[in-house]
């Protein structure tokens, strides 16, 4: 059973994603004073005294906004609202009634069949509750004002919305694979998520920094679950000064660590960039698996030579990254887009894989015996025993009589045998060596 949508709206900085943060018990939106920091929507699971419920936070609301980045905004929240069960209004209880609420709350009147509560927020005191009965006026039967910033009130509101969803209980659904979408700022990643998706569900602009938080959205594909997530492009250290686009870094970088593949995205014109490659080592530190995707493919020359010079550019400048299958798509006219999918579900299975202790034993043995590796002072190194780790990325323990006397260049022999008997297509693999006394 799929579970009702709640729907946090209002005008900008009132407080929404406080107030969204507040109720899903994380820090899941990023808020700042800048106004109009949330610009798409937001989304997670809130459960409250055994019910549950999708929470959704959008951007700051302007109606008649007919142009720009506010104009996306509203078609954002347009839609938000019309999926939502029950929408929160929130109002800033220290400013009263404004004329934008008033305006809001028409529209949400002439345009909602949800039922709307008002949440007038920054009621931090007891004494301060007085200050929402000004928000009786607007007409809807529900008032519960709330501080989001200290939590004062928002017991009582979770009430009211479970109170006044449909019954929808916590189903156990098939695991979904977590992608994430990364890359330098306009390379196409929220026009490529929207294309996966079908849907204008992030927004796209021309302007660097239109994506701020990372945006996670659940869809299924062929029967096959996915939860694909958008994140801010990543610029050069030295170049992210602003501390709302560090918030947005960090954002991203946590998104590749929870990702069970990334989708690394590179513009096809400019060829592999410094920054592309520092991108495709955080995901590789990471653990997640990874894709390289060739953008803008559209306005490169046809034929397999372009494909091939691309190739041998890419496996040049992504070196660690050998093992990452590439593909060439268009995210503008959806060209090869679809076949991104049974790519993902090749890179997902490879890095959840996991080979039988004895044949690994026998895999290992084998690679010892065909290529020693060098001794290491006048003893040779003994391998005694391996095994897989539980947790992805696939990681091996390798029991040795001296890790020291395992070189780099011998453990990437080791990587190889395990490549070319298992494939792994797409995945890191970590070998960890431990002594006797380990």
């Amino acid at each position: 059973m799929s579970l009702p949508v709640v729907t946090i709206v209002g005008r900008p900085n009132v407080g929404k994603s406080t107030l969204f943060n507040r109720l899903v018990g994380g820090r899941r939106a990023i808020v700042h004073d800048q106004p109009g920091v949330t610009r798409d929507r937001l989304y997670a699971t809130v459960e409250w005294t055994g019910r549950a419920f999708t929470l959704g936070d959008t951007g700051g609301l302007e109606p008649g906004a007919e142009s720009g980045m506010a104009a996306q905004v509203l078609a954002q929240v347009e839609q938000a609202v019309h999926e939502a069960a029950l929408v929160i209004f929130v109002v800033d209880a220290r400013e009263g009634l404004t004329p934008l609420d008033e305006e809001i709350a028409r529209l949400l009147r002439r345009h909602v069949q949800a039922r709307i509560v008002v949440a007038p927020n920054k009621v931090d005191r007891p004494s301060h509750e007085a200050l929402a009965s000004e928000f009786f006026r607007i007409g809807f039967d529900q008032v519960c004002p709330v501080s989001a910033e200290h939590g004062l009130g928002v017991a009582e509101l979770c009430d009211v919305i479970v109170g006044a969803l449909p019954a929808a209980e916590v189903v156990p659904e098939q695991k979904a694979i977590r992608v994430t979408v990364v890359g330098r700022p306009n390379v196409g990643k929220s026009s490529l998520v929207n294309r996966l998706l079908g849907q204008e569900r992030v927004i796209v602009s021309e302007q660097p920094g239109t994506t701020r938080d990372a945006i996670d959205t659940p869809f299924t594909y062929n029967d096959t679950p996915y939860i694909l997530i958008d994140t801010a492009g990543l610029r050069q250290r030295s170049k992210v000064q602003q501390p709302l686009e560090r918030f947005s870094v960090v954002r991203a970088l946590k998104a590749i660590e929870r990702s069970d593949v990334a989708l690394i995205l590179v513009d096809a014109k400019d060829g592999i960039t410094e920054q592309d490659a520092k991108i495709a080592a955080c995901v590789q530190d990471a653990g997640s698996g990874a894709i390289v995707v060739a953008n803008k493919w559209d306005l490169m020359p046809s034929g397999a030579d372009a494909r091939q010079q691309f190739t041998l550019e890419a496996r040049d400048q992504l070196r660690h990254l050998d093992y990452a299958p590439i593909a060439f798509v268009s995210a503008l006219t959806g060209y090869q887009v679809s076949t991104l999918f049974p790519l993902l579900q090749t890179v997902a299975q490879a890095r959840a894989h996991r080979i039988p202790t004895p044949e690994l034993n026998d895999l290992i043995g084998d690679a010892v015996r065909n290529y020693p590796p060098p001794s290491y002072g006048k003893r040779p190194v003994r391998f005694n025993y391996a095994t897989q780790a539980i947790k992805p990325p696939p990681t091996f323990l390798l029991f040795v009589s001296n890790p020291r006397g395992v070189r780099v260049p011998y453990r990437r022999y080791l990587v190889n045998q395990l490549r070319a008997a298992y494939g792994f297509v797409g995945t890191p693999i970590r070998l960890v060596l431990k002594g006797k006394s380990a």
